[in-house]
């Protein structure tokens, strides 16, 4: 059971966008949250998922509280967060990805079957490569798949022929879903690199050197990565834009 005793957060800018949330939700049930744009249910989803913290209050999975747990922590507990905009895999195609799901080799008929399961046209996938190139909707396929891959569900079998014991490794699978990194891209690939200029050497209103006046840093020579999900290019635009506007006056 998960449940949310009088949550508060407000935005870095000082608003107030959650004040004193109560919620209970019961083990095994489906829990749709909906409301206007800007009401906070990203945020609580975020609070919850350990993206943010709540400026008071606590949040309990099964009699713990997981407040101060950080978000692998959680993860490790089965609490996940899935953005919009899932993650694309440079250079991995859908059956490398399906391949690493199940943790074996997959022959050609298998990973067809996998991807038959989820209504895709296998032949036009299996080589393809998880880039931008596929949609939203054709990720979100491609990752029910994988799924089903590392539950080892076969993918001809009917939800209502799965045995109480498919439906173990099934709900194990979901909860536990990861990936193990193989190999390396060259840097000149890479989304969001490490390291860089120490943020504490920095003017964070104008992104001016502490050391150096009229030198001025953004973006990923910063020493700033965040989470995937837009995170860094939000951070680069905004660095960008006050270093420009700071160095122009």
């Amino acid at each position: 059971m998960l449940q949310l005793e009088k949550l508060t957060w407000s935005a870095p800018e000082g608003g107030q966008v959650l004040n004193g949330v109560d919620l209970v939700i019961p083990d095994n049930k489906l829990v749709v949250i909906t409301g206007p744009n800007g009401g906070g249910k990203t945020t609580l989803a975020k609070l919850i998922a350990g993206l943010e913290k709540p400026d008071s209050g606590r949040i309990i999975l099964d009699g713990r509280d997981i407040t101060g747990l950080d978000i692998t922590e959680r993860a490790r507990l089965g609490v996940s967060y899935a953005f919009q905009q899932p993650v694309r895999f440079k250079g991995l195609t859908v059956t490398d990805l399906l391949e690493l799901a199940s943790g074996k080799k997959l022959s050609h008929s298998e990973a067809c079957d996998y991807l038959a399961r989820v209504g895709l046209c296998a032949n036009e996938y299996v080589n393809r490569e998880v880039n931008a190139t596929l949609s939203g909707g054709e990720i979100k396929r491609i990752e029910i798949a994988s799924v089903l891959a590392r539950a080892g569900v076969a993918a001809a079998t009917p939800a209502h022929s799965l045995t109480k014991e498919g439906r173990r490794k099934l709900v194990h699978a979901l909860r536990h879903f990861s990936l193990r990194p193989t190999a390396l891209r060259p840097v000149e690939e890479a989304i969001v690199t490490a390291g860089g200029v120490d943020v504490r050497e920095l003017d964070p209103k104008t992104m001016q050197s502490k050391k150096v006046a009229g030198l001025y840093f953004a973006g990923e020579v910063i020493d700033a990565d965040a989470l995937t999900g837009g995170y860094n290019l939000q951070t680069a635009f905004t660095t960008g834009y006050i270093a420009g506007k700071s160095a122009s006056f």
